[in-house]
């Protein structure tokens, strides 16, 4: 197949590249607008096979996404470019308004273009999967509670709120238009190449540096933690053998406290580097209590159930054995870390507002 991926530089978009074309025989191409969080640093190991392509665009340029679709003439569109942060969100909502919303509205017209001209046989097997977040569902106040495809949106950030709202706009569009759409909904990811202002690699980048740990609140928020090659299988699978108009849910069956998870991190930097910075004896006496940030949702949880049962979809990794393998990997890569937090991947220093003041 020809595969268009949005925001394969990003995180979980670079895994799945790199999975595609380490694993599999697809043909992709990379539409990235290259934010701070995109980093083609991540794709180094895949840039110059033959089956890969990178195109630097927006996906709110809807005249440019119908210009790349014509050329590369896809057969599967996975849609995973987003603004996804939370504390982004709050202190600057616009941003995520246009990417999640403006632009997920623009790709789906530009894609509904481009497929209502495909030839009969081609239009039926075409497919657009939305890879979307948990958080769409708000906070789990049953403490037995999961998140099922059929539960109600909840969003309690400006994130979040954009992501329900493009979820939206994309089952709109197979309901109104036919478009052949699928949607995932997954829980916390974690692996190597995380852009190092998330919990896990902001720990781990903080506690090799002698800097305090900083836990939101009392620490206790929960959250279903999913590997983030397991997630790509995942999407996979959705790809190949999802039910048009279906969503699937995909979590890690890992639900941790966040002061859990911080205080695991420190037990494995314990065994896995014990050569402590400069005035700490343990990496666990850095962790340091934070004001909550607001509208903190106190716990996720996914039900897989459906994606285990229909497709045969199951995570390989525990939690403890996936977070092993991602302190060995930022451990073996401090100089990309390092290239993120000066900038330097990107050619130039980053802004004030960005990630080397969230570590400051």
């Amino acid at each position: 197949m020809r595969i268009l991926i949005t925001g394969g530089a990003g995180f979980i978009g670079s895994a799945l590249i790199r999975h595609l074309i380490g694993a599999t025989e697809h043909e992709v191409l990379n539409l990235d607008k290259l934010t701070y969080a995109g980093n083609l640093e991540s794709l180094a190991s895949i840039a110059t096979d033959t089956r890969y392509e990178w195109v630097q665009a927006d996906i709110a340029d809807q005249a440019k996404v119908s210009e790349v679709l014509q050329r590369f003439q896809p057969q599967a569109i996975m849609h995973l470019a987003a603004e996804s942060h939370v504390d982004r969100s709050i202190d600057g909502p616009a941003a995520f308004i246009q990417t999640n919303i403006v632009g997920t509205y623009a790709l789906l017209e530009a894609t509904r273009a481009y497929w209502q001209a495909l030839p009969a046989g081609q239009r039926e097997a075409f497919r657009f999967l939305h890879v979307s977040t948990d958080e769409v569902y708000g906070d789990l106040h049953r403490a037995d509670g999961l998140f099922s495809e059929t539960a109600p949106y909840a969003p309690s950030s400006p994130y979040s709120a954009s992501k329900a709202a493009s979820d939206h706009l994309v089952r709109a569009w197979q309901r109104t238009y036919g478009l052949p759409v699928l949607v995932s909904n997954c829980s916390n990811n974690y692996g190597p190449y995380q852009f190092p202002e998330k919990l896990i690699p902001l720990m781990i980048t903080s506690a090799l540096a002698g800097k305090p740990l900083p836990v939101y609140g009392n620490g206790l928020q929960v959250r279903d933690w999913l590997y983030v090659e397991d997630h790509v299988r995942a999407l996979l699978k959705v790809l190949a053998e999802g039910k048009v108009g279906e969503t699937y849910n995909i979590g890690g069956h890992n639900e941790q406290e966040n002061i859990d998870v911080v205080r695991s991190l420190c037990a494995l930097l314990e065994a896995l580097r014990p050569e402590h910075p400069a005035g700490v004896s343990r990496y666990a006496e850095l962790i340091t209590y934070v004001e909550d940030r607001p509208g903190h949702d106190r716990r996720y949880a996914i039900d897989a159930g459906k994606i285990e049962r229909e497709l045969g979809w199951v995570p390989e990794e525990t939690f403890e054995s996936g977070l092993r393998k991602t302190v060995q990997w930022y451990l073996d890569n401090l100089e990309w870390c390092q290239r993120v937090q000066d900038g330097s991947y990107q050619g130039q220093r980053l802004g004030n507002s960005d990630f080397k003041d969230l570590i400051a």
